[in-house]
């Protein structure tokens, strides 16, 4: 029997923990997608384990974690920040990452931080969630189309050297 997943807020003590899940969890799901060099430039120079830790407990950043008994198994960011696009000027906060570790994949992880951001989202009196996903991550863009997310444009984000095409997406609260 699994246990129960818990979704908490992830405070400075945590900044470590978040850290080196975001960084894993990212590694993990895309490095067989990219090369090695731009992963390791991603996460050198894009991505740093530094960046990530003082981002948590920052002011307009939101960090959740998942547990699931007592191992992390997720993690979910958010950022109040102006939104793109049809959005800008809305009432909106962003869903910056949404990440399961690979081995709790498909236990309920995403569905837990998902529910969790979107309740954020409403305690904040945002009306509006959005997010970036990659075009070619089609599991993860299925998941967000069964929470009701809508495509409303795109940009590029950078792997490295690798510019991709990162969709955007948003969902009325």
């Amino acid at each position: 029997m699994l246990s129960t997943i818990q979704v908490k807020l992830a405070e400075r003590a945590d900044a470590e923990l978040v850290a080196d899940i975001s960084r894993r969890t990212f590694y993990d799901s895309f490095a067989h997608h990219n090369t090695e060099e731009n992963i390791r430039l991603f996460l050198d120079e894009q991505f740093p384990r530094e960046k990530q830790m003082a981002e948590v407990g920052a002011p307009g950043r939101t960090f959740l974690l998942a547990w699931q008994g007592e191992e992390p198994a997720g993690y979910a960011s958010l950022r109040e920040a102006e939104a793109p696009g049809q959005l800008a000027g809305a009432n909106a906060i962003e869903i910056v990452q949404i990440y399961s570790e690979k081995k709790m994949i498909g236990q309920g992880i995403g569905k837990a931080l998902m529910q969790a951001c979107l309740d954020t989202a409403r305690e904040k009196g945002k009306e509006w969630v959005w997010l970036g996903v990659w075009e070619h991550n089609h599991r993860a863009i299925a998941f967000y189309q069964q929470w009701g997310f809508e495509r409303f444009g795109e940009h590029i984000f950078l792997v490295g050297l690798d510019a991709q095409t990162d969709w955007w997406m948003k969902k009325k609260l």
